[in-house]
């Protein structure tokens, strides 16, 4: 997976030398052998901008994650990292926040509605005009990769622009139908008039037969890199990430996913399921 995420990157940057790479989950990645007590991975940490992570302190109630909040101390001199907390009372969003603050991690807070990403919560929290350029200058961000909430794109993106988060992830397609330049490009400004970062949600860790890429006879007969369904998720399973089938979906060519995300003016993606390595390694 570590040479996954370096060859995405290598493959973008080729394109747009300041795309943004940030992995969700999976903190192992940032050092060789995956093992937090040896040293950092120098080309992993080289492709990657950032590290994103869900539930640090929340995962509906309090809920530290020592093992990960080690990993995440440790790489936050060098790399932004970006937590989404869940939390199942509003008496907690306060405290999801400042535990955040404290480790100088930018922080989004989902309720008990979202734990989808669904909706767009209020945007006060560290909310600046500044132009935010760079992963480093971001103080929030949003976190909006289902489009369900919203009747028609003109909607969602009219909803965005009313913002001032200082970046946006949101999914590359509204139902089928992907963003184009145009549009990526009237979210790129908060409603104060500060510039900020899109970037694209892109599965790389696991198939999902909603895709553009997924054949209609794979419902029966599906490739032999698809590894086993993802358990919590009907649409979703599990691959062989190393396969070059899979990865030639992901990046490499005009049809990849990757080129798409580029094309559409993107400034990034948000590269979900990149643990895929710890379930296929060590859960077999």
């Amino acid at each position: 997976m570590q040479q996954f995420v370096v060859d995405i990157a290598n493959y973008a940057r080729a394109q747009d030398s300041d795309f943004i790479i940030i992995p969700q989950n999976g903190p192992e990645l940032a050092y060789q052998e995956l093992a937090p007590e040896s040293e950092l991975h120098s080309d992993y940490m080289a492709a990657v901008t950032g590290f994103g992570m869900e539930e640090i302190f929340y995962n509906g109630e309090a809920a530290r994650d020592d093992y990960r909040l080690d990993m995440l101390r440790d790489i936050k001199s060098s790399k932004p990292v970006l937590v989404s907390e869940y939390v199942n009372t509003d008496a907690w969003i306060d405290d999801a926040y400042t535990s955040n603050d404290a480790e100088e991690f930018l922080c989004f807070v989902r309720r008990s509605n979202n734990y989808d990403y669904l909706y767009i919560p209020d945007s006060s929290h560290h909310e600046n005009d500044a132009d935010v350029l760079s992963l480093q200058d971001a103080k929030n961000y949003l976190y909006l990769i289902s489009s369900d909430a919203f009747d028609t794109k003109a909607e969602m993106i009219q909803a965005i622009a009313a913002t001032n988060f200082d970046l946006i992830i949101i999914d590359l397609f509204f139902g089928d139908d992907a963003f184009t330049s145009s549009e990526i490009e009237l979210m790129k400004t908060k409603s104060n008039g500060g510039r900020r970062l899109v970037i694209s949600y892109m599965n790389i860790g696991s198939a999902e037969k909603y895709r553009y890429y997924w054949k209609k006879t794979w419902f029966r007969h599906h490739p032999f890199w698809i590894k086993r369904k993802y358990e919590g998720y009907d649409d979703e399973f599990w691959v062989k990430f190393w396969n070059k089938e899979w990865q030639e979906i992901i990046y490499g060519n005009d049809a990849s996913y990757t080129k798409k995300i580029l094309d559409a003016g993107f400034d990034g993606a948000y590269l979900d399921n990149v643990e895929a390595f710890y379930f296929l390694y060590f859960k077999d």
